[in-house]
């Protein structure tokens, strides 16, 4: 029912082996004095014993607070003191010794390996009983401009969503005989991530966890995995990386690529021509199986989820015949308001409403939420969840749109908005995006120009100033004057979780970059109006 990857091989552990591991995870619980609605903290990269503890502190009614082991002990120990657990649990001596040196009164701090050492227990009795409003997880949000809140999640957000997961993901399976192959190299700590390891248990799947990111491609080809959950910035390496394979490789097999990819493009703009649709179809039939069986044999379709993903890059996977189904949420609506419909993916879009959710637009095209999928509220925080769920809608601060087909699209995040010098208001992810598709070589590109009367960049990566200025040109010439980005500034120091310029989940902290770099855009503005 599990596997993890390990060193170039499988570990596997069968349902009656997790429910072993299960209950002895659940003796200790009860041996800690762990009661009902306690909350207990665990620290630990994916594993079959995360698993298995994260469901018998579920079984025990203690409320799971995940944490992603990558932040800063210091960030850890604030979110910790937050959620006041009576247990923590950490996957490793070093971190552990990393936050009691912060936090010198820290609660019992135990070691993952440790809540398995004891001898098996015996059969526990049944699980205990759990109701509609009874919380079940804590998981803190990214904090992209500001403190991390605690998202609570109820039986009830469970109840709702893992029969709209499930249901979608059978659509896609279609009449399996046999039980789904799923890959999985995101964190449990993640809302979309943890509900897509409920999700595979209630299917019964056979789902693979990666334990080393610098193993991915190997851990891939033994998984084998009929679809996998994925961030953007991966399905971008991956395609740059077939691309930059087949550069490499030359001969038929390039030219037949370079040929199928024009045609495919020309496909999206109209009626190909006759020559167009011959490429196509000799490369659907002998170059795109081939590259489709490497990613994996079984593959029937990529999810994606947690940020904007490029049009270019879900259109170039559904070119090699493998779609993209990509899923919109926060954390605060149990990770999913919309889900593509397997055979009916619109490009750009994020799909339809999920099954009892509403969706409307508000003031400046706000995306509000009103469901049994919208949480009940921040831990400890009764004045923040009033002003965010006002007569039971959620306000998401999402920019975004719909169509008559009821398919969404995501403009962009409203407090994020320019409101430039002239009045002009700006959402910079698009153009955001745009340049980093125009500047291959930029890992991060942040938009500014608050209060401004332009716009600038900053960017990151392996990049010099003639690139910039040459993409700044490409992409400058098909935008209206207020859009243009008319600076930048290379920050040779890249953005990362460690550095506090990203977020746990990858997302750029808007207001750190900008007080971090607040004398070289200062210098800019200085520079460019002189």
């Amino acid at each position: 029912m599990l596997q993890e990857g390990r060193e170039g091989r499988i570990v596997a552990a069968t349902a009656d082996e997790l429910l072993g591991l299960v209950r002895r995870a659940r003796a200790f619980v009860r041996a800690a004095g762990l009661k009902k609605r306690d909350r207990c903290a665990l620290l630990a990269p994916n594993s079959i014993r995360w698993v298995a503890f994260d469901l018998a502190l579920m079984a025990e009614g203690v409320i799971v607070v995940p944490l992603y082991t990558r932040q800063a002990p210091a960030e850890l120990v604030a979110m910790m003191k937050d959620s006041a657990p009576s247990l923590i649990c950490v996957g490793d001596a070093a971190l552990r010794d990393a936050l009691l040196a912060l936090w010198l009164q820290a609660p019992r701090t135990v070691l993952l390996d440790d809540v398995f050492a004891a001898a098996a227990a015996q059969a526990p009795d049944e699980p205990r009983p759990l109701f509609d409003t009874d919380p079940v997880t804590i998981i803190y949000t990214s904090g992209t401009s500001g403190e991390a809140k605690g998202v609570v999640f109820s039986v009830a957000n469970l109840n709702h969503m893992l029969p709209c997961t499930t249901g979608r993901l059978a659509v896609l399976m279609r009449e399996r005989r046999r039980p789904d192959r799923v890959f999985h190299y995101l964190p449990f700590c993640f809302a979309g991530s943890w509900i897509l390891l409920l999700t595979c248990l209630t299917r019964g799947c056979s789902l693979t966890l990666s334990t080393d990111l610098t193993m991915l491609a190997d851990e891939l080809r033994l998984a084998a995995p009929d679809y996998f959950l994925n961030v953007p910035a991966l399905l971008e390496r991956v395609s740059r990386g077939i691309e930059e394979q087949l550069a490499q490789r030359g001969g038929f097999a390039l030219a037949l690529f370079s040929k199928a990819k024009q045609a495919w493009a020309s496909s999206q703009r109209g009626m190909p021509s006759l020559s167009e649709r011959f490429w196509l179809a000799l490369a659907g039939h002998l170059l795109f199986p081939a590259i489709r069986r490497k990613i994996s044999p079984n593959l029937k379709a990529l999810i994606c989820g947690s940020a904007p993903l490029a049009v270019e890059t879900q259109l170039f996977f559904h070119m090699l015949g493998v779609p993209v189904l990509q899923v919109y949420g926060l954390t605060e609506t149990t990770a999913i308001c919309t889900m593509d419909y397997p055979g009916r993916v619109e490009p750009g879009c994020v799909g339809p409403a999920i099954e009892g959710v509403e969706m409307k637009l508000g003031e400046n095209d706000e995306i509000l939420v009103r469901g049994p999928n919208v949480f009940p509220g921040y831990w400890n925080r009764p004045e923040e969840t009033a002003q965010i769920l006002r007569d039971g809608w959620f306000r998401t601060g999402d920019q975004g749109e719909v169509n008559p087909r009821g398919n969404w699209r995501i403009i962009g995040r409203i407090k994020n908005l320019l409101i430039l010098s002239s009045g002009h208001n700006v959402a910079p992810e698009p153009l955001e995006e745009a340049l980093g598709r125009t500047l291959p070589g930029a890992q991060h590109v942040l938009v500014v120009g608050d209060k401004q009367s332009f716009l600038a960049a900053l960017v990151t990566g392996a990049v010099i100033p003639a690139q910039v200025e040459a993409a700044l040109d490409t992409l400058n010439a098909g935008l209206p004057h207020y859009n243009r980005l008319r600076a930048f500034h290379i920050c040779r120091e890249p953005f990362t979780i460690e550095n506090g310029l990203l977020t746990a989940n990858g997302k750029m902290k808007r207001d750190a970059i900008a007080a971090r770099y607040e004398a070289q855009i200062e210098a800019v503005y200085q520079k460019t109006t002189a």
